[in-house]
């Protein structure tokens, strides 16, 4: 990339009798240039810290061009936050509607008014809970339920979010939303506290499933502890602190970046031959002998990772979502594409 000149500003000055004087520049300011980075970071995020501030510190340890994330995880939680880079931007919703797994901790008898440790205490109740009792309640929260979501969350109302309501003293009505708990394991049990790890749908509240369960149980409860391991086909063993990324050389940083199609991996693949690849880069919709199971697929060239394509149930291969790569010629011959 080429470095741009910085910019320089002048500035006139005027005498005590208020003649204008010679101009004289002003500190030069300097511009920074970002690299163009792509890929993906699974980050072990931190307790205590924002999704964006852990993603803008990542992005100036990479000093990254363009970053993202794919859904955002409460500060008092931890856990795994894969962070995306460049092209790999174009694929975070893939992510965003996966199923996830968090392990949580819950305390009992005490109910908060944003339903977690970081909110107001605003009533507590004498908790008497036999494991088994707890065993069948949270037995009852296993598969399709209905979760109304809590004030302090990013959705939206009238393009308002509703923690800007929530944080003003108002409370709007929440119509409850369907959602799926895969598995919900109990993991401990202290008598008032117990923590159980939750694998579930996209759009689950742990927050409103802790405060759900101790209003089943009779004496309220909040989320006093969360971490997230696993997104999709991701786990946080995988990932990497943003303390490791810093310590890490500079110039080795890049080598902890998992490719852009990562977060595609899910799905089959196809390679094309350079003419193909063109053709798709540009739009068109190709018919290729064989064809593929409906459905979406990774797409290949020589050049490596194109993006995602689509197979249509007429036996067509058309692009989905591609990413941007060095101009390919044009195809002289396309006899076996649309």
């Amino acid at each position: 990339m080429t470095r741009p000149a910085p910019v320089v500003s002048t500035v006139t000055a005027t005498s005590p009798e208020g003649r204008p004087q010679a101009k004289r520049p002003k500190a030069e300011q300097r511009k920074i240039v970002r690299r163009i980075v792509d890929g993906v970071l699974l980050l072990d995020k931190a307790q205590g810290s924002s999704s964006n501030h852990a993603l803008q510190a990542a992005r100036r340890l990479l000093n990254a061009a363009k970053a993202g994330h794919t859904g955002t995880l409460d500060p008092m939680a931890s856990g795994l936050l894969p962070l995306t880079f460049g092209e790999a931007t174009k694929f975070s919703q893939m992510l965003l509607d996966a199923d996830k797994t968090y392990e949580a901790v819950v305390q009992l008898g005490v109910e908060t008014d944003s339903g977690d440790a970081d909110g107001r205490v605003i009533a507590t109740h004498a908790v008497s809970v036999s494991e088994a009792r707890l065993a069948e309640v949270v037995a009852g929260f296993r598969g399709d339920i209905e979760q109304v979501p809590p004030m302090y969350s990013a959705l939206k109302r009238d393009g308002k979010a509703l923690y800007e309501y929530a944080r003003q003293g108002i409370e709007v009505e929440r119509e409850a939303r369907r959602v799926t708990i895969h598995a919900l394991d109990l993991l401990d049990f202290a008598g008032d506290r117990f923590s159980m790890r939750v694998a579930c749908s996209k759009g689950t509240y742990i927050r409103t499933l802790a405060m759900d369960i101790g209003a089943a149980l009779g004496c309220g409860a909040h989320l006093c502890g969360l971490r997230r391991t696993r997104i999709g086909p991701f786990d946080v063993c995988e990932a990497v602190t943003l303390e490791r990324l810093e310590s890490c050389p500079a110039e080795e940083r890049d080598a902890l970046l998992a490719p852009v199609d990562t977060l595609v991996r899910e799905f089959g693949e196809v390679l094309l031959e350079a003419e193909q690849a063109a053709w798709l880069l540009q739009g068109r919709t190709l018919r290729l002998v064989p064809s593929g199971t409906p459905g979406p697929v990774r797409a290949y060239g020589p050049q490596g990772f194109l993006g995602l394509a689509c197979w249509q149930a007429d036996g067509t291969l058309a692009p989905r979502r591609l990413i941007a790569t060095g101009a390919l010629q044009r195809p002289t011959h396309p006899h076996d594409m649309d």
